[in-house]
């Protein structure tokens, strides 16, 4: 019978209360690492081995990825280290990779989504294969390392998925379409999962903003556009790259460990989030005037 104005109705299965997680718990756990090679990656390898959990680091550099295995593993030396050299731009690829894991570690309490890339040149610009290619790295991939993980996670008391998007999850500034395109994406994605999965795996989006990373010295550059702009703008970019990526690394951990649903990193993401929240129809102009100060946030370290 419907209820009317006013009295109560029993709560079905769905509308129960969820009960909140406990704190996540580093030592013994696992996790899968993606974009392990350097910039945050690193750093988060080196925060997780020191909290006493063993690794699956995965990076297409294979050069990259061994160096920072093996520095971990020497100062560690009690934490297992494993390395997969994958492209997640090879999405065949992927369920593989997450089989041989499975193999080989039977429980995943944590898988980290880190990898990215990025691209230089207007909607106009790029190639197809070029916008394709990007969405695949950033967003596709951990869809599929999500979806084919996601049942060792609910098999491990308290797993917990962590996403990496980005500030252009928050905005969109011109010349990025394809970037805050796959960025965008995969924050409604986890804010999705992370409904989903309440009080089942803690979800966590993570939206750094200014990090020093080498992101910008290996974004790809289309041959459509014209080089002298393509430097000035990387240039540009790597300018506002000033954020320490260990300081970023230890932010997102002390998310997990806290079951934090949203982490934007540095005070620059968080006066832009601000901007855009206030002006979501408008702020691009407005940004544009503050750039001079802008510059200035990424770098700036927040108080203690």
């Amino acid at each position: 019978m419907p209820c009317r104005l006013g009295e109560s109705a029993v709560p079905g299965p769905q509308e129960l209360p969820v009960a909140p997680l406990a704190p996540f718990r580093f030592p013994g756990a696992t996790a899968v690492l993606t974009g392990a090679a350097s910039g945050i990656g690193e750093e988060l390898a080196h925060g997780l081995a020191a909290r006493g959990t063993a690794l699956v680091l995965v990076d297409r550099d294979a050069a990259g990825l061994s160096a920072v295995a093996a520095t971990v593993r020497a100062r560690h030396p009690g934490v297992r280290v494993d390395t997969a050299v994958v492209d997640l731009a090879d999405l065949e690829a992927l369920p593989a990779l997450a089989a041989l894991v499975r193999a080989e570690h039977p429980r995943i309490d944590l898988l980290i989504n880190n990898a990215g890339t990025a691209l230089v040149g207007s909607f106009e610009e790029v190639p197809a294969e070029e916008f394709d290619r990007l969405v695949d790295v950033n967003f596709r991939a951990p869809v599929v390392l999500t979806r084919e993980l996601l049942p060792a996670l609910l098999a491990a008391p308290g797993g917990h998925l962590v996403n990496v998007s980005s500030l252009f999850g928050l905005m969109a500034p011109p010349g990025q379409a394809a970037y805050a395109a796959s960025k965008y994406a995969l924050r409604g994605f986890t804010e999705a999962l992370r409904h989903e999965l309440a009080g089942r795996v803690g979800v966590t989006v993570v939206h750094p903003g200014g990090i020093r990373t080498r992101i910008a010295a290996s974004a790809r550059v289309p041959e459509g556009v014209p080089p002298e702009r393509a430097r000035r703008d990387l240039a540009e970019f790597a300018a506002l790259l000033g954020y320490p990526p260990e300081r970023a690394a230890a932010e997102i951990l002390a998310a997990v460990q806290r079951r934090r649903a949203r982490l934007l990193i540095s005070p620059g993401a968080l006066a832009l989030d601000v901007v855009v929240r206030l002006l979501p129809g408008s702020y691009w102009p407005v940004l544009e005037r503050g750039r001079p100060l802008l510059r200035r946030l990424p770098g700036r370290r927040p108080r203690p």
